[in-house]
């Protein structure tokens, strides 16, 4: 284990750290730097090597997380990387973007802060690629058979790697003219650089797989020629269809969804002319829900100085840290302060949107809002008598997505789809349609990314058996798995 003390000697959490403010909000690298070694090793050395390592269970994809500690601890950052990435291809993206389930799950939360398990796994994954240690692997035989994965955001790549090492010939179709899905144009620069998009392209085309970027399957290329083409396809589109407001005035302009505004800002952060490209400066901005997206949209906001930024959550005030009534194993309702929170901004809670005000041009100038009130039945319902209005020049609506695109899936490949929008599929990640398979968000609904890498790995697994008869893949998640926790 690591230092057996370590969790006695050292109780304070050191979390990586960060850009000042006043800084960082001047352009869209990333926030966050990288840690001294010593304090790294010393947060790894926390780690009390369970004799029943929760963490493992909190991480859908298995993570061998007292190891990789133990290794950090002992300065072995080549065999901590080989341990790390045996259950994660990409460790560089979810030690960036995850919000680290595996960390609630930390038996030392019992009395402690967990371990900085997040941190540990992005310093050994920005110190493997600094070392050189992440090099291609290509597969020492070739199956003669052939995958289409449609598709190119973490489900798909992990899907495509794992299949393409298994010795099959591997083809990733992404309708965007750059591969990445949402970790390319949905994710802002601050949270992850793109280089690191790149760099994992770049092993994977070395390892054999193929890319073609700007082809939308069931435009370009018919699902039928497609299938023709390949003996299995592997459907990885996401749940890309957005939660909608509809109240009066939704129709003004300057409201819009929030994804919408922010492609197009990590288009011109690329290098890219965005024409009328939605912009927050100088004005009031107000964004609809408190999750990590409207989290990306207030760090935008204030990277394109906004003149306010004000987020609206319906629900009530959560707790920044873990309330007593919900202590270790359960998992805690917490509201997680981002980096985006840390620049500025307004949080509102119990704040229902009544109506969108527009002036005399159609333009959004204001929100009526009233308090949300909770009725026996567990309905929420705006409390009358209580509107008050709030300026807006701007409107970003994030409030989730309610599933996949089912036009051109239902209209060409006759796919079924479930009562949550989402692509239907077996225990085996196969949908009614034989050897067309649907992983990450298109099947599961909005996840997270580190679902999407396990489903990835794990639909890769139940190809290659379909293929061949047998496989010796990982497959760490079941699409029946909703969460893997404590409670």
């Amino acid at each position: 284990m690591a230092d057996p003390r370590g969790f006695l000697k050292h109780r304070e959490r050191q979390s990586r750290p960060s850009r000042p403010v006043p800084v960082r909000i001047m352009d869209f690298k990333e926030v966050y730097e990288r840690q001294e070694k010593g304090v790294t090793q010393t947060q790894a050395g926390r780690c009390m090597d369970c004799g029943i390592p929760f963490c493992h269970t909190g991480c859908p994809l298995g993570n061998l997380i007292p190891e990789w500690n133990d290794l950090i601890w002992r300065d072995q950052w080549e065999e901590a990387s080989n341990r790390l990435h045996m259950t994660n291809n990409f460790p560089e993206f979810t030690g960036r973007v995850c919000p680290a389930p595996c960390e609630t799950s930390c038996v030392l939360g019992i009395n402690q802060p967990a371990v900085t398990i997040k941190q540990s796994e992005a310093e050994i994954a920005d110190e493997a690629l600094e070392r050189g240690y992440v090099e291609p692997i290509p597969p020492q035989r070739l199956t003669g058979k052939t995958v289409a994965v449609v598709g190119s955001g973490p489900a798909g790549l992990a899907a495509a790697q794992q299949l393409t090492r298994a010795g099959h010939t591997v083809a990733v179709y992404e309708r965007d003219d750059r591969l990445g899905g949402l970790l390319r144009y949905g994710i802002p620069d601050f949270k992850m650089e793109k280089g690191l998009v790149d760099n994992r392209i770049q092993q994977m085309e070395t390892e054999g797989t193929r890319f073609y970027t700007s082809t939308e399957i069931g435009s370009d290329i018919t699902w039928d020629a497609l299938r023709e083409s390949y003996d299995a396809v592997v459907v990885a589109t996401g749940a890309m269809v957005p939660r909608d407001l509809p109240v009066p005035g939704r129709g003004l302009g300057g409201i819009h969804f929030a994804m919408e505004y922010l492609v197009q800002s990590n288009r011109a952060v690329a290098g890219d002319e965005v024409p009328e490209q939605i912009h927050a400066k100088d004005k009031h901005v107000v964004i609809l829900g408190g999750g990590d997206t409207g989290a990306d949209c207030i760090g935008t906001a204030h990277r394109h100085q906004a003149k306010s930024v004000t987020t609206l959550a319906i629900g009530k005030e959560l707790p920044t840290e873990r309330p007593d009534h919900e202590p270790w194993p359960m998992d805690p309702r917490v509201f997680e302060v981002s980096s985006a929170h840390e620049e500025g901004g307004e949080v509102k809670w119990l704040a229902s949107t009544v109506e969108f005000l527009g002036d005399e041009n159609g333009n959004v100038r204001a929100l009526r809002v009233a308090e949300t009130h909770y009725n026996e039945d567990g309905s929420r319902t705006p409390k009358p008598g209580t509107e008050r209005e709030i300026p807006a020049d701007l409107v970003f609506l994030a409030l989730g997505f309610t599933g996949a695109e089912p036009e051109l899936l239902t209209g060409q490949l006759n796919v079924d789809f479930s009562s949550r929008g989402t692509v239907d599929r077996a225990e085996d990640y196969q949908t009614n349609v034989d050897g067309v398979f649907t992983v990450g968000d298109a099947g599961r609904g909005a996840s997270l990314v580190v679902w999407a890498i396990a489903e990835g790995r794990a639909v890769a697994a139940k190809v290659d058996e379909y293929l061949e008869g047998s496989t010796r893949l990982p497959a760490p998640v079941a699409p029946s798995d909703r969460a893997i926790s404590l409670h």
